[in-house]
């Protein structure tokens, strides 16, 4: 055991390195290629690069591909190559979908469905749940995980071929999707990302599911590093293939290491917001108005996001201190997770 807890950290600190060494590389070929977006909530909402989670992606990739060499050539863990293969099989494709749609396909601006002025012209929202359905197959054509879930107030139950067909590519499309709605500041994607992955990572790995353990854990790591650079004020945007990434990184490694009533708890700041943005038919923009004392106000009278209910329409917080307390919140949500099940 003690060769697999060290196998993990040497894997997670070269995915961290990875990050921190190619994100600065990764912001000059993004400008470049006009690959930018506006920083929403500062004043003269500045142009930066986007699509951050190509550096978050290399990580975990060179992570994961780590781990596994070691497995193969030093340590020989006890892993299931298939489970690590197909995992990385799905996140590859969800962040192809990602990059897709953080493209500037017009170097213009343009006003999006839920009124925020953009940058870039990406993909159409009904193409998305279309795009991120295939990312599901390769984990369903090795069968990952476990039919049989205990249901609260119901007990095991047990779904059969139902799970690999018909659960499992849900799961994916839903939470690769919701993911992408609580964002848009500074710091707020790769932090809430990173709680996430680091307490379903501990969960699994006490558990022993190394698979799934492997993947979060290295995921936080990266996201860590990447949140030097993305942290208030940020020099670069997360994007579409960040929020993706985490998304489908998180439901992989919970469907792999079969931790789903666990991973729910964690996931609820998420779940929130769909309901919250479900009130305006997902048409409602999560970014606040910047004020003159720096703090921001909600666009809205009523409530279509969590950020709407702790900025208030008064301008209580900071972007930065909004911020601190979704992510106060989501650790509230972990740690309500491990008194309940661990």
């Amino acid at each position: 055991m003690f060769g697999m807890l060290e196998g993990i950290i040497v894997s997670c600190t070269i995915a961290f390195l990875a990050v921190i060494f190619v994100t600065p590389k990764l912001m000059k070929f993004l400008i470049g290629a006009n690959i930018i977006g506006i920083d929403q909530q500062k004043k003269g909402k500045p142009l930066i690069p986007s699509s951050g989670g190509l550096a978050v992606a290399f990580g975990l990739l060179a992570g994961l591909m780590l781990f596994i060499a070691m497995d193969v050539f030093i340590f020989k863990f006890d892993v299931d190559f298939n489970l690590l293969f197909a995992a990385s099989n799905t996140i590859l494709i969800i962040l192809l979908v990602g990059v897709l749609d953080d493209l500037n396909v017009k170097a213009t601006s343009r006003i999006a469905a839920t009124g925020t002025r953009e940058y870039r012209v990406g993909l159409k929202q009904w193409m998305k749940p279309l795009l991120t359905l295939p990312a599901a197959i390769p984990l369903m054509v090795i069968n990952a995980g476990v039919s049989q879930m205990v249901i609260p107030f119901i007990g095991p139950v047990d779904f059969g071929i139902i799970y690999p067909l018909i659960l499992i590519p849900i799961a994916v499309v839903v939470v690769s999707n919701v993911n992408n709605m609580l964002a848009g500041l500074n710091g707020l994607e790769a932090g809430l990302g990173f709680i996430a992955s680091l307490s379903v990572g501990v969960y699994a790995l006490f558990h022993g599911n190394i698979e799934g353990a492997i993947i979060v854990l290295v995921l936080a790591s990266s996201l860590l590093a990447f949140l030097k650079y993305n942290w208030f004020p940020a020099k670069i945007l997360p994007g579409d293939s960040l929020t993706y990434l985490i998304g489908v990184s998180f439901v992989t490694a919970v469907i792999i290491a079969n931790v789903e009533m666990f991973a729910v708890v964690v996931y609820m700041p998420w779940i929130i917001e769909a309901l919250l943005k479900l009130r305006k038919r997902f048409a409602a923009s999560s970014l606040g108005t910047l004020q003159k004392n720096g703090t921001l106000k909600s666009q809205y009278k009523k409530y279509y996001s969590l950020t709407h209910v702790i900025m208030g329409g008064k301008g209580r917080f900071t972007e930065k201190q909004v911020t601190s307390i979704i992510l106060l919140l989501e650790i509230v949500f972990c740690l309500l997770a491990f008194v309940l099940f661990f």
